[in-house]
């Protein structure tokens, strides 16, 4: 017993040599620890350099497209600009209309290769909450505006949780996205603050078409969509993105929902 617990000791450490071999089980039983060490070592190695492949690859896939989208939608403006007929102003309009789609897809695709190879570094410091929902409703307001929607924010005064102030405001950005896609015209979304002991809490609620029970467990899942909602622009990695970055502070995400009834998704991000 004091033999396996200096090869295990050995082991986590890295230091880890067979003595003298001969034909004792203990003997045998060191020659394939080693063993298993040895293949240990080499898989560690080939994850780490696929990892590097992995980084490299969605580097060039982010700069390779960047560069020819934006290409693309400029001169689809120009077209639009300089289009001397009705249908060649409508044919120009359904350019820029796909050429965007086609950008927010890649964009969303490399967030999420990033998230799930390390490639993207959450620094979470602590900050005052308002910071971070000012900025997410500030970029969600023109969309909310086409559907005279109206957003109210209430937050305690000086309360603070430990984020990311960039790819939180992207998690609560899609939460707040999907509350002014899934949601009538005219209607209202609320955002709340709420301090616990451990966390603080940003709810988000709409008055939308709620989420049926069968589907609480899959709405956050890579893709998900539910077949209410197939017509509207997306691809169902909002919700996705917006817990993994969460899982990466340290927080995570709750919903609360009705069908028919509108839903509720609180952030729960640590206060320390």
């Amino acid at each position: 017993m004091k033999r396996l617990d200096e090869m295990l000791e050995a082991g986590i450490n890295g230091t880890f040599a067979e003595g003298s071999y001969d034909e004792t089980e203990l003997s045998r039983l060191e020659s394939r620890w080693k063993q298993y060490l040895t293949i240990s070592e080499k898989s560690l190695g080939q994850a780490k350099r696929e990892r590097e492949n992995m980084k490299k690859l969605v580097s060039d896939i982010s700069h390779q497209t960047k560069t020819s989208l934006s290409n693309i939608l400029l001169y689809a403006e120009l077209m639009e600009d300089q289009a001397e007929s009705e249908s060649g102003e409508r044919l120009a309009k359904q350019i820029v209309s796909q050429a965007k789609k086609l950008e927010f897809l890649i964009q969303a695709l490399v967030k999420m290769s990033r998230l799930e190879t390390d490639v993207l570094e959450v620094v979470p410091k602590q900050r005052p909450i308002r910071l971070l929902v000012e900025q997410a409703v500030e970029s969600i307001m023109p969309k909310a505006a086409d559907k005279e929607m109206t957003i109210t924010c209430s937050l305690p005064e000086n309360a603070q949780a430990v984020y990311d102030l960039k790819w939180t405001s992207e998690a609560l950005g899609n939460i707040l996205d999907n509350a002014v896609k899934y949601s009538p015209v005219g209607s209202k979304i609320t955002v709340e603050g709420k301090e616990f002991e451990i966390y603080t809490c940003i709810m988000v609620i709409d008055q939308g078409i709620g989420i049926c029970e069968s589907e609480k467990a899959q709405i956050f899942g890579r893709f998900y969509r539910s077949a209410r909602v197939q017509q509207e622009e997306g691809i169902g990695i909002g919700l996705y993105l917006a817990r993994e970055i969460l899982q990466k502070e340290n927080g995570y995400i709750k919903v609360h929902s009705r069908e028919g009834a509108g839903s509720s998704f609180g952030l729960y991000l640590p206060k320390g």
